[in-house]
């Protein structure tokens, strides 16, 4: 740089610099022939007119995120045992409801079956790092009740959290079942279903019986089961899940208890009564016809269904969640048909009991998420929620107004026999007998009888002294819960 003469830059600032100190006489920018430059002074203009501008776009923004601060949903993990179809209707549930609003939003994960579930759970509790929500099976209630520490009742939820509920709209078949003594919902009624009776109508043409008539007593069904096997059937009649169809749903179909202290609603001192007369005489019936294949034992759980599907067996007890399944999967007409009964059996039929699941609400999670918690339970009761989930999954409308609105859509009249679990469900008010079962170790109690049953129906044992061997067994294992809870 030659000493005395000023830089470009400086000049050119001290020059910008008066402009922008005579900018009120708004000077006249030059035009510019083509292939001409702005000035240097112009161009810095140029850079600062940009900066300004960009400042007040930046300012404007901030602003609006000042006044308008955008929150993120709170996430609610729920996690369930539904594989398969049933675990994608669970998703669009919770993705309907999470379109539904904006403050939350349902997370469902699958954790494998019903028990894994549950154990899965109660392992996360015991690290702090448990669900919201969690489902879990009928036979697991007494567990989840006498975990008082651990539960947030439904009940108590809905009102802390002042959402719209009332036990009222839900049946009490399904509702009283997940009650405490006092008649508060613990849990959250979500997939209920309950047995029916499927039969083969072609294979009741073909044996001269009535395809329109389904048997309605076990005399009528013994004789059917006949017919059948003398036409050639390969068995008569079969049964899935054998203690939830024929003692626990026995008994409550023909109002008898399954166990003392009202089936063990009113304490864990409960003890079994399955080896009564009329459930000895059903069990000895089912061995008798065992013999000549008019009844077929086909295993525990759903073991039977393809029998029936494949034309093996013309008559079978199963769920009701089964329907669709077994409609898709059956190249026949189906019939249907509530359960038998013995009619000499005073006060039967009665009204038939629940299996399926609840969604039970856990302690110790952020206080934010359980007004979400709430929110979703609100929304589940909606009657077209219900209806909707009714219909996609064969599960029982657990509301009247979702039945009164299934009807009305005419799903009943398109479906026949979708509508069989509800009428028999709701058959007669549920009496103590009738309204279920609570009982510590189910699970392992339901093995005990199922091992027995299966030891009478191989001949191995009498009805009465397998039923004798399983009320003893399972006594042992509600003295074991009995002790081992908080409660005692």
């Amino acid at each position: 740089m030659v000493k005395g003469r000023p830089s470009r830059r400086g000049a050119t600032a001290r020059l910008c610099g008066a402009v922008g100190a005579h900018s009120r006489l708004k000077p006249q920018r030059p035009r510019l022939k083509q292939g001409s430059r702005l000035s240097s002074c112009d161009t810095g203009k140029a850079i600062v007119t940009s900066a300004s501008r960009l400042l007040k776009v930046l300012a404007a923004v901030a602003a609006l995120s000042l006044a308008a601060p955008v929150r993120a949903a709170t996430d609610i993990a729920l996690w369930h045992a539904m594989s398969g179809e049933l675990g994608r209707q669970l998703d669009k549930l919770a993705a309907d409801f999470n379109a539904s609003q904006s403050d939350y939003r349902i997370v469902p994960a699958y954790k494998g079956n019903y028990t894994e579930t549950v154990t899965a759970a109660i392992f996360a509790f015991r690290s702090r790092s448990q669900p919201a929500i969690v489902q879990v099976n009928e036979v697991a209630t007494a567990t989840m009740t006498a975990a008082k520490g651990a539960v947030y009742p439904v009940f108590r939820l809905m009102r802390d959290q002042g959402e719209p509920f009332s036990l009222g709209d839900y049946l009490p078949a399904v509702s009283g079942y997940y009650t405490d003594a006092g008649g508060n919902l613990l849990s959250f009624p979500f997939n209920s279903s309950t047995p029916i009776l499927y039969y083969n109508k072609s294979m009741f043409r073909d044996a001269g019986l009535d395809p329109e008539a389904p048997p309605k007593t076990w005399p009528e069904l013994g004789a059917a089961a006949k017919r059948l096997r003398d036409r050639g059937a390969p068995c008569g009649f079969t049964t899935s899940w054998p203690s939830w169809i024929h003692v626990e749903n026995f008994s409550a179909f023909h109002n008898l208890p399954v166990a003392t202290r009202a089936n063990g609603f009113a304490g864990l001192d409960a003890e079994l009564t399955i080896n009564n007369p009329p459930l000895v005489h059903h069990i000895a019936a089912l061995a008798e016809w065992q013999k000549t294949k008019l009844f077929d034992y086909s295993g525990r759980g759903q073991a039977a269904e393809p029998r029936f599907q494949n034309g093996e067996c013309g008559i079978f007890i199963g769920s009701s969640a089964t329907r669709a399944d077994i409609k898709a999967n059956s190249k026949f007409e189906i019939g249907y048909g509530m359960m038998p009964y013995w009619p000499d059996v005073k006060g039967a039929p009665q009204n038939s009991i629940i299996g399926g699941a609840t969604l039970w609400v856990l302690r110790d999670r952020p206080r934010e998420e359980y007004k979400g918690v709430a929110r979703f339970f609100a929304y589940l009761s909606q009657p077209g929620v219900q209806a909707a989930w009714h219909q996609n999954t064969g599960y029982l409308p657990v509301t009247r107004a979702a039945f009164e609105l299934t009807r009305a859509q005419g799903f009943y009249e398109r479906n026949p026999g979708s509508a069989i679990s509800f009428e028999q469900i709701t058959l007669n008010p549920p009496t103590e007998n009738s309204k279920g079962t609570r009982l510590g170790s189910f699970v392992l109690i339901r093995g005990a009888i199922e091992d027995e049953l299966e030891q009478a129906f191989a001949g191995h044992k009498s009805a009465q002294a397998a039923l004798d061997s399983a009320v003893e067994r399972g006594n042992k294992l509600l003295r074991q819960f009995e002790r081992a809870s908080p409660e005692r």
